[in-house]
């Protein structure tokens, strides 16, 4: 039963006609795994435990940084430093001291998919990685979990259920297979207004609160599309593939797959790359060369290696000149993926000695030099 203090608590939206107490009680009892405790993670947590979410289980290996409080309200300036994890729990008791917290240290991975996943009643999916995609839906769709699926880019973003169970597709159904590595930026890369996570990852919340109490229509079937910038919404209906790699009938039983991981885990360098130690090893020796660094000046303005030649990616092409030929050429950006665009584009401009940086100056930061600022 609810106790005094969880009737008064809960009074508001047990109010609601089709929710009521059956409701509240349907979520008391219910357990929701966050997998991710970042943009999308932090407002689907408050509001899970706000609504009383009996147990949350939230799984994230990263620490808090300073670049994450734009966005990651779970956690504050105090923070920085330590594991999500651990701020989140102690955000959530204070939001809400009736709902217990069960953190875990660690990366949700295809080979932990399976056991990490089972006993839960939805799955919401706050990662910002294909693997960690792959490896949930897969484990949602042979253990017959819900997974509410979040994603955001700049002023969009979109949110699904995917729940082959309940008669729609999976994640694999729209994406048979991840991008290649190095195609999609990272938020560092392509930025992201913080209010945005904050929206799509409040419906992730909503949609996980529906489908533990029966109450609306979730997105099975349909995927959300938001557009911030013009405040639009639109609605996409979604079918399942028969020829699905993974919820095609007999196949739900496979193994999940690293999707995508491959070539992250991998340590060889792909054809026009150099590693950050290679980088810094290449420079002490003091051999010619050229760091092109083609981030933006306000990124410079945060965080820059010396001595470097900075021209931003969108005015390569016009200043060619001021790049030599007869010296290798190594190209920097924030995380590897502007950087291997402007590569490619040189090397077809007759540049064979340009050479992509990969992980980017926040790789340089982590591995080569701490004093330079992360960001």
């Amino acid at each position: 039963m609810l106790s005094p203090d969880e009737l008064t608590r809960y009074a508001r939206q047990m109010a609601v006609p089709e929710f009521g107490a059956a409701g509240q009680e349907k979520l008391r009892a219910s357990r929701v795994l966050l997998i991710g405790a970042g943009g999308l993670g932090s407002p689907a947590a408050l509001y899970l435990a706000a609504a009383g979410v009996g147990t949350l289980g939230i799984v994230d290996a990263d620490e808090v940084e300073l670049s994450n409080l734009h966005r990651q309200l779970l956690h504050g300036t105090d923070d920085v430093g330590r594991p999500k994890v651990e701020s989140a729990r102690r955000r959530l008791g204070a939001v809400n001291p009736h709902v217990r917290v069960e953190p875990v240290a660690g990366r949700f991975t295809a080979a932990s998919a399976l056991e990490s996943a089972r006993g839960w009643d939805v799955v919401v999916d706050g990662s910002d990685n294909f693997p960690t995609r792959y490896a949930s839906n897969d484990a949602c769709v042979a253990l017959g979990i819900p997974n509410v699926y979040g994603s955001v880019w700049r002023f969009e973003g979109q949110v699904s259920v995917f729940a082959p169970h309940l008669g729609g597709p999976c994640y694999r159904c729209l994406n048979p297979r991840a991008p290649e590595p190095g195609t999609v930026p990272s938020c560092a890369e392509a930025g992201v207004l913080g209010v945005m996570p904050g929206l799509v990852g409040t419906l992730q919340a909503l949609e996980a609160i529906k489908l533990i109490t029966g109450v609306g229509r979730p997105l099975v079937g349909r995927l959300l599309h938001i557009d911030g910038a013009a405040m639009k919404f639109r609605e996409f209906t979604l079918r399942r593939d028969p020829d699905c790699a993974r919820c095609a009938d007999g196949r739900r039983d496979l193994p999940v797959e690293a999707e995508g991981e491959f070539c992250e885990a991998c340590g060889e360098m792909a054809d026009g790359e150099i590693s950050v130690l290679a980088l810094a090893e290449a420079r002490q020796a003091g051999g010619d060369h050229v760091l092109l660094d083609v981030r933006e000046p306000w990124e410079l303005d945060v965080a820059r290696v010396e001595p470097c030649l900075p021209i931003p990616m969108g005015e390569v092409a016009a200043r060619l000149e001021e790049i030599p030929r007869d010296v290798p050429v190594y190209v920097l950006c924030h995380g590897g993926v502007r950087s291997g665009r402007v590569v490619e584009f040189l090397r077809g401009r007759g540049y064979g000695n340009a050479t992509n940086v990969r992980g980017g100056i926040a790789a340089w930061s982590a591995e080569v030099d701490a004093s330079v600022p992360a960001y």
